[in-house]
């Protein structure tokens, strides 16, 4: 039966990190340009909407379900106890720290509150990059 889950759960695995990655590399880009309308505008409140729809219903659930398909192949392919896993696992959750960062930061502006310009979020942009690059070359070259 594993044999048959397996390649359904890859799959779903591949799709969710593709939607998380998608969120994790637009939504810096939003708040670069959020930086720059005017508080109480049309444009700031557009932001708003399209920050908070991509956090909440693609994002989010896209990071569960990467996390749910991730974890059952370590345990399914018996890969916990592997270091190539511990340096993915360790990409992982700095990716889901900068997600929940990113999340405060939706919150922020939802606000008004925002106190960070536009470099920093230029900054952050390229954060999630990095961590993909180690993931992908630690679980294909699994060193």
């Amino acid at each position: 039966m594993a044999e048959l889950i397996y390649p359904w759960a890859k799959a779903f695995h591949i799709i969710a990190v593709i939607s998380w990655m998608a969120g994790m590399l637009y939504m810096p880009r939003l708040f670069v340009y959020h930086c720059t309308a005017t508080v109480g505008s049309k444009q700031s409140e557009t932001f708003k909407i399209m920050e908070r729809r991509l956090y909440k219903a693609i994002m989010t659930p896209a990071m569960l379900a990467a996390w749910a398909a991730g974890l059952y192949i370590a345990w399914d392919r018996g890969f916990l106890m592997d270091g190539w896993f511990h340096g993915k696992l360790a990409a992982v959750v700095l990716m889901t720290v900068i997600h929940l960062m990113m999340g405060r930061y939706v919150r922020d502006f939802a606000a008004d509150r925002n106190t960070r310009s536009h470099k920093f979020y230029r900054i952050i942009n390229e954060v999630p990059t990095l961590l993909m690059i180690a993931a992908v070359i630690l679980v294909v070259i699994k060193p």
